[in-house]
């Protein structure tokens, strides 16, 4: 038995994942168990939950892989200083505490964060040979085209190649300073958001707007090529030298300085968002063609942070050249770990590559998970009413009737999902027919901003009479947006509404889900990997005829998505959520001892909201 330890820290969104023979058994981002959100500190928690999973202690452990060199990062730190220098120094003063006290000194910290048990080999790979490791092994095709976007690694802000078999192959990079993430970043920041976790209210505030800038970006910001690299004018930019990410100039090409957070949105962060996001789209769309003109496969793997842009994989599918593709779940720096671990295997060890369907990511269940005997002990030590429901078809008849009565279900069941998005088992679900839902969820339930719209969650035989997919398309992972149908579609009379008004006008038969230029970002579910959670939308659909429900994280704005019942039964408690179903336990909000209910304002008060 080989056992390989995969780690991601100090950067964004620490992680662990644990590979055993070949097979993912366990990963974890560290913020689930710390609770602060974006954690970056060394994963303590992630990795002994993965062992935990695994059965093994650090001494057992083969390798220890970690997702970057970060050597050759510093040098990159060193060098872009100097370049600025004298400019810079402030930055400068503020990165450096944290690298000289642990950057630098990483197989000290992950022997410290091991309990002093490991003394074998520390394996450092490049960044993007992380992303690229993690989007191709678990993917269901023997060969394919990679493609990662990101912020920056090392040097690396972009690489493009090739999977076959058991190796990863990079023949291309695109070098910092010029990043397409730290693009999407700029106007993140700009527009009043907060950069590494903003960039989704980005996405989603760009219908509201028109691309009015987009020829601005492309003409003033930039230098793009027919193959997807560019070139950025770095007079506009901060990041190199600053503790912003734009310039002065940046704010005269977009008259007037950026906004500031929690103050009113203008049409002008509408149009902004817009622009970027077309931009961006034209980018990625550039860069997958040249991709597959270079390697004429038919498949493609995605990863890095901008494979999050589930708007632009979605573009890549419909509009670009290949058959099929595959975007790691945890396509963020958090993915890094799993990658790691899984070069290590495969790659370094030159172990056999198996290739799985319809994949190797376990739909991504792949966190803790709780009995229901942990359960009924901490509900019974809280004083808390609850219905323990054996018999799972008549668990699943009483959530539907509350589903039906829109009723807001929180769901805590099995394994905790690995990456950004919650796919069914750490979610809220509520009714998409209902034209109350989207907003009552933004602001009674997620406490955000109302503009920001829901995901549906839709069975997977039916995906096509809704969405303007494919018969049985596979989106399992949240990452593709799709137009929802037009025969699903209301004849829309909006009276020329303007920016944040757009939100008012019901668009369709699902309008939860419904965004304001009629897209959805997609879930699919299929009876082999969502099991429970299948049935119940089943029985959703013999009830009602419709297959199609919301789906969005359980948590609150400035808060990491559940891990553990606990977390789960104070954010409950904390909002407005009608029901709380954790594995068989049903509680009702109205049952629950007025005492025990906390003040929104004591629990808001737990998390900086960003």
């Amino acid at each position: 038995m080989t056992t390989i330890l995969g780690i991601s820290a100090f950067y964004h969104d620490s992680a662990a994942a644990l590979v055993v023979d070949g097979e993912i058994v366990a990963a974890a981002q560290e913020e689930r168990f710390t609770r602060v959100k974006h954690d970056f500190g060394f994963p303590v928690n992630a990795i002994r939950y993965c062992l935990e999973e695994g059965g093994i202690t650090p001494e057992q452990l083969d390798y220890v892989g970690f997702y970057d060199k970060p050597f050759l990062k510093f040098e990159r730190l060193l060098e872009t200083y100097l370049a600025y220098a004298p400019v810079g120094f402030k930055s400068f003063l503020k990165a450096m505490p944290l690298w000289l006290r642990q950057k630098l000194h990483l197989p000290r910290e992950i022997s410290r964060g091991l309990g002093g048990g490991y003394h074998k080999r520390v394996v450092f790979t490049e960044h993007h040979e992380s992303h690229a490791a993690s989007a191709f092994f678990p993917s269901p095709f023997e060969e394919a085209a990679i493609l990662t976007l990101d912020g920056v690694g090392e040097w690396a802000t972009a690489s493009f190649g090739y999977g076959r078999g058991n190796r990863v192959t990079l023949t291309h990079e695109l070098h910092f300073p010029h990043s397409l993430g730290l693009l999407y970043s700029a106007f993140t920041y700009f527009c009043g958001f907060k950069v590494n976790s903003g960039e989704y209210k980005l996405m989603g505030l760009a219908p509201y707007g028109e691309p009015r800038y987009a020829e601005a970006i492309s003409e003033k910001l930039l230098h793009l090529k027919d193959d997807g690299s560019f070139r950025m004018d770095m007079s506009y930019f901060d990041y190199c030298q600053g503790l912003t990410m734009t310039s002065k100039k940046f704010e005269g090409l977009f008259g007037g300085p950026p906004r500031r957070p929690e103050s009113p949105l203008t049409q002008r962060e509408m149009d902004m968002a817009a622009s970027v996001q077309v931009v961006t789209e034209e980018i990625m769309m550039r860069a997958a063609r040249h991709l597959h003109d270079q390697t004429g496969m038919k498949n493609l793997c995605l990863a890095g942070g901008v494979a999050l842009n589930c708007v632009g994989n979605g573009r890549i599918l419909r509009d670009g050249p290949f058959e099929r593709i595959w975007i790691q779940p945890a396509a963020g720096d958090a993915g890094g770990a799993l990658g790691v671990a899984l070069f290590i295997w495969h790659q370094l060890l030159g172990h056999e590559r198996k290739v799985e369907s319809p994949d190797a990511q376990r739909a991504s269940l792949l966190g803790p998970r709780f009995s229901n005997e942990q359960i009924r002990t901490f509900l019974d030590e809280r004083g808390a009413v609850y219905h323990h429901v054996e018999d799972e078809g008549e668990l699943i008849r009483r959530i539907v009737d509350l589903i039906e009565r829109e009723k807001v279900v929180g769901l805590l069941q099995g394994r905790m999902e690995f990456g950004p998005r919650a796919l069914g088992c750490r979610s809220i679900i509520g009714d998409a027919r209902s034209r109350a839902m989207q907003s009552v969820m933004n602001l009674k339930i997620k406490f955000r901003e109302s503009f920001r719209p829901f995901a549906p969650i839709v069975l997977r035989e039916r995906v096509s009479e809704f969405f303007e997919m494919r018969d049985d398309e596979d989106s399992p992972y949240m990452l593709l947006v799709a137009p929802v149908s037009e025969d699903k579609r209301l004849a829309v009379d909006d009276g020329g509404a303007k920016g944040l008004d757009k939100l008012k006008v019901i668009r369709s038969q699902v309008p939860a889900i419904t965004h304001v230029d009629f897209s959805a970002r997609v879930q699919t579910v299929d009876a082999e990997r969502h099991g429970r959670l299948y049935r119940l939308m089943k029985a959703f659909e013999a009830r009602t005829g419709c297959p199609v429900m919301i789906n969005t994280s359980f948590n609150v704005r400035g808060e990491p998505i559940v891990c553990s019942p606990e977390h789960a039964y104070h954010c409950f408690m904390g909002t407005d959520m009608d029901v709380l179903v954790l594995e068989n336990h049903i509680l009702l909000k109205d049952e629950q001892p007025k005492s025990a209910i906390p003040k929104r304002d004591e629990y808001l008060a737990k998390f900086a909201l960003d």
